[in-house]
């Protein structure tokens, strides 16, 4: 239900707004720039609202407000008519920037940020030694709804119109959506009566190492640790790295001589690795050290950008494809299994705002970024090379990132 603020949901629209409103694309991409950007410096917040008064209010305000959203992003050509009417010195399209901005910083804020957060952390609570299983069966579902969600919109705005289509999405989310979450969704299992994974305690030896923190962090007290740093830089990069070359895709083929027909060509076999490595690493995180599966997901990253420097032949096409299947199936692991349980549940919101604000700026101007790259350097070189460095140098800090210790007992008093 978050896909409609998602960049896969939205993007299906982006065409009939330049039509309808006649801005120019590059202005569209800034106004969602801008959006995406405020958005980011506002998750954290959001989280601690979580933390205080749980998944199910939040949640249910959240999806009412995105449906809202929604609704009132179907009418800005009406708006745009009536605010001309209103002050008629203020041109039309510098108007449409304006209220595209706020809409598109709304629709990021309920649906990329908040819903995404309360809907992953709270099924996170749930579970303590199953919780990377739990979590790679979330990624799936994840998967599958985000990969259809923009042929469904595209048949929405072909038989009702993108007006009418948001319109319905709207009322979907907003209403029957914001019941369902209201009545079945529950913050965590002991305000339940109930344990995490049911109670069940499997054997010692398939317990992961860091299954559970040393003590409940503040965000505070989990910036201090180099742990928080690797982690969020490692998603961060990876964000603004996937994003912007996803985004610009056609052009580095092109770059490289070959045919959009060879660019589009390398998603399917990147997504098939990419489930098949979330679902598998999932599982395996649940019995071993989470810093491997960093490790992993920036050696993947570091293939990545190398293919993308030499890329030319079929060889270093299977690297990238490897490269990309291997960051983004190890992505939503790292994203999200750390924060219980390396800082504990009772700040989750805050921690885990704080790392995805993170990843959504990052995100926001991986796109910027290698349009940057190409304009002043003439290639997407730069911002590999450049990509592929600080990757490395996550990796070296990465051994060092184990299960922080403690913090001391008078930091946890004054917490």
């Amino acid at each position: 239900m978050s896909a409609p603020g998602q960049t896969v949901g939205v993007s299906p629209f982006t065409d009939f707004l330049i039509r309808d409103l006649g801005i120019h694309r590059t202005n569209l991409s800034l106004a969602y720039l801008l959006g995406t950007l405020a958005s980011s410096l506002t998750l954290s917040r959001a989280g601690r609202a979580y933390d205080v008064h749980g998944a199910r209010l939040v949640g249910t305000i959240v999806t009412v407000g995105l449906g809202l959203v929604l609704v009132l992003l179907s009418l800005v050509p009406e708006a745009i008519t009536v605010v001309g009417r209103v002050i008629p010195a203020v041109p039309a399209v510098p108007m449409a920037f304006v209220i595209l901005s706020l809409g598109f910083f709304l629709l990021r804020f309920f649906g990329q940020g908040v819903l995404s957060l309360v809907a992953r952390n709270m099924v996170l609570k749930w579970f303590e030694q199953r919780r990377g299983l739990a979590n790679a069966l979330v990624g799936v579902a994840t998967t599958v709804g985000f990969s259809s969600s923009p042929v469904i919109f595209n048949a929405m705005i072909g038989s009702y119109g993108w007006q009418q289509a948001w319109r319905i999405m709207g009322v979907v989310v907003g209403i029957p959506f914001a019941a369902a979450f209201f009545l079945l969704a529950r913050d965590n299992p002991r305000e339940c009566g109930l344990e995490p994974d049911g109670g069940v305690r499997p054997a010692r030896k398939r317990v992961a190492p860091e299954s559970t923190p040393s003590a409940q962090f503040t965000l505070g007290q989990a910036q201090r640790t180099l742990t928080f740093w690797v982690l969020v830089g490692i998603i961060t990069l990876a964000s603004m790295y996937f994003t912007g070359l996803t985004f610009n895709i056609v052009s580095v083929f092109a770059e490289a001589g070959m045919t959009r027909t060879q660019a589009v060509a390398i998603f399917l076999p990147s997504s098939v690795i990419a489930l098949a490595l979330n679902l598998v690493g999932g599982w395996i995180s649940d019995h071993i050290k989470l810093k491997y599966l960093v490790m992993l997901q920036g050696a993947g990253m570091v293939v990545s950008t190398v293919a993308v420097l030499f890329l030319s032949t079929p060889a270093t096409v299977l690297a990238l494809i490897i490269g990309n299947g291997v960051n983004s199936g190890m992505f939503g692991i790292v994203l999200n299994v750390p924060w219980p349980r390396f800082f504990g549940t009772i700040n989750l919101g805050r921690i885990s705002g704080f790392a995805m604000g993170w990843s959504v700026a990052g995100s926001a101007v991986g796109p910027y970024l290698f349009s940057l790259s190409l304009d002043s350097f003439g290639s997407y070189g730069a911002v590999s090379l450049i990509t592929g460095i600080i990757a490395a140098v996550i990796l070296v800090f990465t051994p060092f990132a184990n299960r922080p210790a403690a913090p001391p007992d008078h930091e946890q008093r004054s917490a």
